[in-house]
Parts: structure tokens; sequence; C-alpha cells
């Protein structure tokens, strides 16, 4: 039995990765809402980053009034932006 083909994450080079992380690092000094495009997810992640966990290699977002957080991988998220009202 064949397994099924899963479709690969994009390839990025070291300085997307690089503006990637310095961009995260900002929003989360900053305490700004961030909106978040992740790979293999039809939803973004809009929230406030609280964490960014250099060990386990994700980025921990708190979303809504009941302070839920979401722990998205560093390599899933493929763009970040500013939410627009």
């Amino acid at each position: 039995m064949a397994k099924a083909k899963v479709a690969k994450r994009p390839t990025r080079d070291e300085f997307e990765l690089e503006e990637l992380g310095n961009r995260l690092v900002e929003a989360f000094h900053e305490r700004s809402e961030v909106l978040l495009t992740v790979w293999g997810k039809e939803e973004q992640v809009q929230g406030i980053i609280i964490k960014l966990d250099s060990r386990t290699r994700l980025v921990h977002v708190e979303y809504t009034e009941e302070e839920l957080t979401a722990k998205v991988p560093f390599l899933d998220i493929m763009r970040i932006d500013s939410p627009r009202y």
C-alpha cells in the first residue's frame, strides 16, 4: 500500500528566514498583534507573541479574550503581517 503524498513545505533561503525571525522578535518585544500565515493551515493565526522558544523552535501566540495559546513551529510560518481593522 503506497503512502499518500503530502505537499512539501516550500524551502526558503537563509536571508528570508533571518528576516522572518527579526520581524517575530520585533513583534514580541513590542507586544504588537500579528497575523501569521502558517504552512498547512487554511486559516491565519492572529494574536500576540508571548514566547519565542529557541529549544523547541516554537512561537507561542496568545489569542482571544480567554488567553488561548497556539504553538506554531517557526519553519511553518510563511509570512507575518499586521492585522488590518
